[in-house]
């Protein structure tokens, strides 16, 4: 009989949130020994703020910080998090334990009823000159004006069932989110049109669960060692060290793809952007996925090198 105390599992109360965090306590639940889990939902700052962009009232570390708080205060054992959401410098204390298996990173543009169909190579055409497109992310704005100068953004907050609600009810005629989320729900969504990286660069981490947990807890952090894959875990870490060396804000525009081939090196695409789409930089650096921090380093130093100095104010 397994007699260890359950594994407090801290959340968002979302339902994307929820469905992430009881795949993770079932992976944890077939763990010799690791005990059971249990979720605890946790009201955000992120979350209970919905009329204001995210960078007016503090940034996306807000879906983070009071689930931090309580892992440190020992209300919690661990917390589980869409990584693209965590900061890039954790708290004192706090580190990741685990990483999930990578849901698919791509972007997906959502056409309302005056949209029509796209083309594959050119999947904005569908979009009506001057269309409204609603997204609270300047990194798809940025790429989306780019593509599209024409186009007009409006901010749209809330889970994936607000967002796609506001625009069948015509707030705007378009929208982007991330399939992994979609995916995650299990909803089809009609007039879905996925974008490749190549057109729409997702964010850093798009598509990973992280799991944090207190440093000193050593017992746990080998529970979850258990359940780490390497394979997201390494392109995590390259988006996030690019990221990290940009040092940008919910302001701006960054994005940031790795991807690993079989033979175990790792490609990593990153981009920054003025969020009105009038200035674009995009590159790519290659190496070995041991060296996933540093190609990521150096190919943020290298966009942040040969971008206007303004966009990291």
């Amino acid at each position: 009989m397994n007699t260890a105390p359950p594994v407090r599992a801290g959340t968002r109360g979302s339902p994307l949130a929820l469905v992430q965090t009881r795949t993770f306590l079932r992976l944890l639940a077939a763990v010799p020994g690791a005990g059971q889990g249990q979720e605890m939902i946790i009201n955000t700052t992120g979350d209970a703020v919905q009329d204001r962009p995210l960078a007016d009232i503090g940034g996306k570390g807000l879906f983070a910080k009071e689930i931090h708080e309580a892992l440190l205060d020992h209300r919690i054992d661990c917390a589980v998090h869409s990584m693209k959401d965590l900061e890039t410098e954790l708290p004192p204390g706090i580190v990741i334990g685990c990483v999930l298996v990578r849901e698919d990173a791509r972007d997906v543009l959502i056409l309302g009823d005056t949209g029509s169909a796209s083309d594959p190579a050119d999947p904005f055409a569908g979009l009506p000159h001057g269309a409204l497109v609603g997204t609270s992310s300047v990194r798809r704005q940025a790429q989306l004006l780019h593509a599209r100068p024409d186009l007009r953004v409006a901010s749209i907050r809330g889970n994936v069932q607000t967002r796609l609600r506001k625009l069948r009810e015509g707030e705007c005629q378009a929208s982007l989110l991330a399939l992994a989320g979609l995916r995650r729900l299990d909803m089809e969504v009609p007039g879905a049109v996925v974008l490749d990286p190549s057109v729409m660069l997702p964010a850093a981490a798009q598509g990973v669960v992280a799991v944090t947990v207190r440093a000193d807890d050593v017992a746990l952090r080998g529970v979850l060692a258990a359940i780490d894959d390497r394979a997201s875990r390494i392109a995590a870490t390259a988006e996030r060290a690019m990221l990290a060396e940009l040092d940008g804000s919910c302001r701006t525009p960054i994005g940031a793809h790795a991807s690993i081939s079989t033979g175990g090196s790792l490609t990593l695409t990153g981009l920054v952007a003025r969020a009105d789409g009038t200035f674009l930089l995009r590159r790519t650096l290659a190496g070995a996925s041991a060296d996933a921090a540093r190609i990521g380093e150096d190919l943020g130093a290298s966009l942040r090198a040969d971008s206007p100095a303004d966009l990291f104010a």
